[in-house]
């Protein structure tokens, strides 16, 4: 099982994923930036006719309330809009960080496996010396 995620992580190009983080994690940022700068819902001209304007109070009545509950449904979806975007922003800058800890471990990784070929090697010679001198 673990030379099955062996293999993919040493299929992913950790160079391009290294550099693309920050600009991510940036991106995100500006995501987020701009989603929570944006003001309440505006309430946009009636719009209605002449004709409509003199018709029944219940025909007023009927479009104040569908702007009322389209006013409430947007203003949960830019709740929704701002909370996915500042969740989005976490994971960028979580993802960033997670990126930089692989590499750090990737390099350790890789001076322990140096260092772990020149101790065999080192053993390999002194396993022959002994067994030349015997």
């Amino acid at each position: 099982m673990a030379a099955g995620w062996w293999t993919v992580l040493k299929t992913v190009p950790w160079s391009d994923v290294i550099s693309a983080a920050p600009q991510v994690a940036t991106g995100a940022r500006r995501l987020w930036d701009t989603v929570n700068r944006k003001p309440g819902a505006v309430d946009p001209a009636t719009g209605l006719s002449p004709e409509m304007a003199a018709q029944e109070d219940d025909v007023i009545g009927l479009l104040i309330a569908r702007s009322e509950q389209n006013d409430a449904e947007l203003n949960d979806l830019r709740n929704q809009m701002r909370a996915a975007s500042e969740l989005i922003a976490n994971l960028a800058d979580q993802n960033a960080q997670l990126i930089a800890k692989m590499d750090v471990q990737r390099q350790k990784i890789t001076w322990l496996s140096v260092t772990a070929g020149l101790s065999a090697l080192l053993a390999v010679v002194a396993l022959i010396l002994v067994a030349v001198r015997t």
